[in-house]
């Protein structure tokens, strides 16, 4: 599903796609991905990607053309060039600023297999390139459907980095319980299926702001998965893009240094409007009530062969932004934020990146 590309002709059609601004991402390096992933699983990638077929002894033990993670064309190459966006975003926000890179987010991957049809970490990746330009306090916030484990694992006992994962409790990888800690500089909020704007709301308030304003990270990271969006159909969120938005909104507004990412997102017209609302959220576009001819024609261009996609509904052609969806806010939800803010990290002073 060409997620990406369809997103940024959204963008484009949009007339919000500003040449001096937009940078294609560039292919990482081995040497640069083996800061994180093994010489043996990069090596294994781009066989996989030359002869379009793995043995079993690299299925047993990298999981690349197993447990989902099937092999494709570009099965290195698209990925690499994701976590060469993820590298190129933290260079440039070095000096601070605000990066939106929709292709990465791929936060299941492991040092040496693939997870979740995440074959490299780009978060990590992009996070390992800001702790090498001298930042030492980073706030990375995940609001995907799905936990995320693998950049939780990369970053369990380095206290440069504090991970709070926000995701569908009982979802795969069924992992990021309300208690998982990772030595104290991780936090998790497994939510409640049917979960809302309105309890989305509260998570931002109550726990992902006071977090911020505690920690005073020099740099955040948001992986801004769209799967929690209510149509998604690998999730059991109820979430417009609104939610997105306002994370969004709230992070720019006191991160010294940030960088959206995309993640999952399985219906192509939630994804692709989701991502470009978040786009035009970060740019400071006003959202159109109605989207013009172009912008309409390319989500009529898209297709999806699950039953919804064969019967979408009107206003996925002809809006960016979704009618908010509201709800009780539940008890289990507070009383998760309430958990989440005990036994926080001391606040330390960063220190100035050179």
């Amino acid at each position: 599903m060409p997620r990406v590309p369809a997103m940024l002709d959204l963008v484009r059609a949009l007339g919000w796609l500003d040449p001096q601004r937009y940078l294609d991402s560039p292919r990482a390096t081995t040497a640069q991905l083996t800061r994180y992933h093994t010489p043996d699983y990069i090596a294994a990638l781009q066989r996989a990607e030359e002869e379009q077929s793995v043995p079993a002894e690299v299925r047993e033990r990298h999981h690349i053309g197993a447990h989902g993670n099937p092999v494709y064309r570009e099965v290195f190459r698209r990925p690499a060039t994701s976590a060469g966006g993820a590298i190129l975003a933290a260079r440039l926000t070095r000096s601070g600023g605000i990066v939106h890179v929709p292709g990465a987010g791929t936060h299941h991957a492991f040092p040496d297999r693939a997870a979740g049809f995440c074959y490299l970490n780009d978060p990590v990746i992009g996070l390992l390139e800001w702790l090498d330009l001298g930042l030492d306090n980073i706030l990375y916030v995940d609001i995907d459907a799905h936990h995320g484990d693998g950049v939780e694992y990369a970053f369990r006992e380095d206290p440069r980095v504090f991970t709070l994962s926000v995701h569908e409790a009982g979802r795969w990888p069924f992992t990021g319980r309300l208690e998982d800690r990772a030595g104290g500089h991780a936090r998790n909020i497994p939510v409640p299926q049917g979960f809302n704007d309105t309890e989305m709301e509260h998570v931002l308030h109550s726990v992902i702001l006071p977090i911020l304003r505690h920690l005073r990270p020099q740099a955040v990271m948001l992986q801004c998965g769209a799967d929690g969006v209510e149509e998604d159909p690998l999730a059991r969120l109820s979430l417009s893009n609104n939610a997105h938005c306002a994370v969004v909104r709230a992070l720019m507004a006191e991160a010294p240094r940030l960088i959206v990412t995309g993640g999952g997102g399985y219906n192509p017209w939630t994804v692709a409007r989701c991502w470009a609302a978040v786009w035009g959220t970060l740019d400071g576009r006003a959202m159109p009530a109605r989207l013009p001819p172009a912008a309409e024609a390319v989500l009529r261009a898209l297709d999806w062969s699950r039953a919804a996609g064969r019967n979408p509904p009107e206003h996925w052609f002809t809006t960016l932004v979704d009618a908010p969806r509201p709800g009780p806010l539940r008890p289990e939800v507070v009383e998760a934020c309430q958990a989440v803010l005990q036994g926080l990290p001391p606040a330390v002073r960063p220190a100035r990146a050179g």
